[in-house]
């Protein structure tokens, strides 16, 4: 029996803009319908902000400013021996929230984007399930614990 993969580290963006938060599709290809903030796995040797900024503009186009931490996340999925710790930043645009429609993931996991009210949000699938109250909500960091993962 082999052990378990060791957890991944990941950071992710909340990013508030005009009253509407930014969210991305959460599997490659379209997969399922879940959205979740921008982000995605670290790299070593480049802090969490580095990290994230990277991973905002290749799956959005976008340049932010990354601020403080808001949330920590843990969420699983025992089928496929896969638990991830998420990192979540505010964060704030530099420049315009609009990317054009032809702006494309290198690495083809994000294909969709959507800025989403408060209200909006209710009947959108996304993970983790306090990201409405983290992101509308000015608040001290906050942990969501671990979740399963539902596609």
């Amino acid at each position: 029996m082999s052990s378990p993969r060791p957890p991944r580290i990941a950071a992710r963006a909340v990013i508030v803009h005009e009253g509407r938060l930014l969210l991305v599709n959460a599997f490659a290809g379209n997969r399922s319908p879940l959205m979740c903030a921008p982000g995605g796995g670290v790299e070593a040797h480049s802090s969490l902000p580095e990290n994230l900024a990277r991973e905002v503009h290749e799956e959005t186009g976008l340049r932010v400013t990354v601020g403080a931490p808001c949330l920590v996340n843990e969420f699983h999925d025992r089928n496929r021996d896969f638990h991830q710790v998420e990192v979540f930043f505010r964060c704030t645009l530099e420049g315009s929230a609009d990317t054009p429609d032809s702006w494309k993931d290198p690495e083809a996991v994000v294909t969709r984007r959507r800025w989403v009210t408060r209200a909006e949000l209710a009947d959108v699938p996304h993970k983790p399930s306090s990201l409405g109250a983290v992101a509308f909500d000015d608040g001290a960091i906050s942990y969501d614990p671990l979740e399963p993962l539902v596609l």
